[in-house]
């Protein structure tokens, strides 16, 4: 007796991309990107939130805060979202990621493998991340505690043309994850 597969089964396919959120310290970068992991979920996506702080815990430890380390930390979290995308998951990446050369390499990256790749600008300003100085840093840095802060005493090279540019100070963080979700689904990857 020869079986076949059950043609009422149908074979979904699911197309990865790489999600980069950069931005100031404190912009809003996880949170976006922690609000559209759920909604994504919600509609049966695969999604992998790679923090920043958390890659430097478990893949990048040691590595510092020079320029150099700061290109080696960006390229290892470009190669795992690029594995991720290409294995049908969606990796959103929301990481300073300072320097305009770095970010570029992945994008090269994901352009040679034919893995999705968006670009987000979370362009919230200083004075408004400051504010919300989630862990703390602006308020150790003003007190001499800290050195090296990205957008302060740090460069941050704002991306020129992102696929999508967030001022997340004008919108909730919901409204924020829409935008980007919405882009993501004329794009075939929402």
């Amino acid at each position: 007796m020869t079986t076949t597969p059950d043609t009422t089964q149908e074979k979904h396919v699911r197309t990865g991309a790489t999600v980069w959120l950069t931005g100031l310290p404190s912009a809003g970068k996880t949170t976006i990107a922690r609000e559209l992991a759920g909604r994504l979920r919600e509609e049966g996506r695969l999604v992998e939130v790679l923090d920043g702080d958390e890659i430097r815990e478990f893949i990048s430890a040691g590595l510092g805060f020079s320029r150099e380390d700061r290109h080696t930390n960006v390229r290892r979290i470009g190669f795992l979202a690029e594995l991720l995308a290409r294995n049908g998951v969606t990796a959103l990446v929301p990481v300073i990621a300072p320097y305009a050369d770095s970010r570029e390499a992945v994008r090269k990256r994901h352009q040679e493998s034919g893995a999705a790749y968006v670009e987000v600008h979370v362009a919230t300003p200083l004075d408004v991340c400051s504010v919300r100085d989630v862990k703390g840093l602006y308020a150790k840095q003003a007190a001499g505690e800290l050195t090296g802060l990205t957008g302060v005493d740090d460069p941050y090279e704002v991306p020129e043309s992102p696929d999508l540019r967030i001022e997340s100070q004008h919108q909730t963080v919901r409204e924020s994850a829409a935008v980007l979700h919405a882009l993501l689904t004329e794009r075939g990857l929402a």
